[in-house]
């Protein structure tokens, strides 16, 4: 698996509830991962990261104390449980692996999934 394969997103209204979910083959044992997000005509922004065991998170301010993010190294998987959602959490989600660089430079992540789709309407 040379890509992760983010999955979960959908069309929720405002304060509801996603759980998205990314499979990140052999990255997802070894590897710091992070999420980033990308709304139309913007650039990527990081939403949260995780360490390779899984032992510690960090988050965006935007995003503190509504998702969590957790892993499960077993299967390789990592996944953004996000609550109390907002219309600017509206945008295309992305894992890859992190790195404190990549985090404000997205653009020289060369191991995008395709993303997935979350939509808060209002």
């Amino acid at each position: 698996q040379v890509q992760p394969v983010e999955s979960g997103g959908g069309l929720v209204q405002a304060g509801g509830s996603l759980t998205l979910s990314c499979a990140a083959g052999r990255m997802g044992s070894s590897y710091a991962m992070g999420w980033w997000r990308r709304a139309p005509g913007k650039e990527h922004e990081f939403v949260a990261a995780i360490s390779w065991t899984g032992g510690t998170a960090l988050y965006a301010d935007s995003v503190k104390g509504r998702f969590t993010m957790f892993r499960d190294n077993a299967k390789k998987t990592v996944s953004l449980q996000m609550n109390n959602l907002k219309p600017e959490d509206t945008a295309g989600y992305y894992c890859a692996p992190y790195s404190d660089y990549v985090r404000e430079n997205p653009s020289e992540i060369r191991f995008w999934g395709q993303g997935t789709q979350v939509t808060v309407s209002s």
